[in-house]
């Protein structure tokens, strides 16, 4: 089976790799590549304050990258599979090292799902 490459234009491939040129949006996209994730966790494996993250996950949410579910009160976020540009996220983030130090520190830092 021969895999299909969607070609983006000009501004969608510029606003996509604008969204992820920031590290913590780029790590954030790293980890949704696997799973979901609450912005509970976010907060704790970031360090930051719940604002920021929301505002990096608001700008991944605009340019399409992350998908948002509700769960009550909480919101879980994940890769979007049906962003037009998938193809060129995924080349992106499969060039990160998995091994990467300041991926594993904040991978390092994760938790259980408290806030369901």
């Amino acid at each position: 089976m021969t895999a299909v490459t969607v070609k983006q234009d000009t501004a969608s491939t510029v606003q996509c790799m604008k969204a992820m040129s920031d590290p913590t949006r780029l790590l954030i996209m790293k980890l949704v590549q696997k799973k979901a994730y609450c912005v509970c966790q976010f907060v704790d494996m970031f360090e930051m304050s719940q604002p920021a993250i929301s505002q990096h996950l608001r700008k991944l949410k605009m340019a399409g990258l992350v998908r948002e579910e509700r769960r009550g009160q909480w919101r879980f976020f994940s890769m979007n599979d049906e962003f037009g540009a998938h193809d060129l996220v995924l080349s992106i983030l499969n060039q990160l090292d998995d091994e990467d130090e300041t991926l594993r520190a904040i991978q390092s830092k994760e938790t259980a799902v408290s806030c369901d």
